[in-house]
């Protein structure tokens, strides 16, 4: 009992650390927020198909990403909220390899356009009209596709080939 605790700790640990470096250097490229984002991060997603200790490991990670690469705090927040929505979906949906990168990304493309739009003040118009949530819902969807539908699902099957190795399983 005690040694799966450890385990699932190790592992999220690993996880939220990953996704930290990998989002400060993504930052560097300015790509990690904004109105166009491709964070690499987002290909982390997929783990909780392996391992449900990714759950609170991608919900941390994303959160002290977040606070270290300076974002708004309606970002840390509900950015945050996102990633840890995403990660649940994944879990949930990890009988089926496939449907598991779309939570991240649906999740995404419904809440951030809202950060970017009133937490960053961020607006897209067009003829006079306030297209910012549905331009945002595309960019960062296009984004998120990039990093979870192609990268994550790069790394899934890659994964997945030593999946026993890598991933003990918690619920044994």
């Amino acid at each position: 009992m005690r040694n799966k605790k450890v385990l699932f700790i190790t592992q999220a640990a690993l996880i939220a650390a990953i996704y930290v470096v990998l989002t400060y250097f993504v930052s560097a490229f300015n790509l990690a927020s904004g109105a166009i984002q491709v964070r690499l991060s987002e290909a982390l997603t997929i783990l909780p198909f392996f391992t449900p200790a990714a759950i609170p490991g991608l919900w941390i990670g994303c959160l002290l990403a977040n606070l270290l690469t300076g974002c708004a705090i309606y970002d840390i927040v509900f950015g945050s909220l996102a990633t840890l929505l995403a990660a649940i979906g994944t879990y949930l949906l990890r009988k089926h390899k496939f449907l598991c990168t779309l939570p991240p990304v649906i999740s995404n493309m419904v809440i951030v356009p809202f950060v970017l739009r009133f937490g960053y003040g961020l607006v897209f118009e067009y003829k006079g009209t306030d297209l910012s949530i549905p331009f945002y819902a595309v960019t960062v969807g296009a984004g998120e596709v990039i990093s979870v539908c192609i990268v994550g699902s790069v790394l899934l099957n890659v994964l997945n080939r030593y999946r026993n190795v890598i991933f003990k399983n918690l619920e044994e």
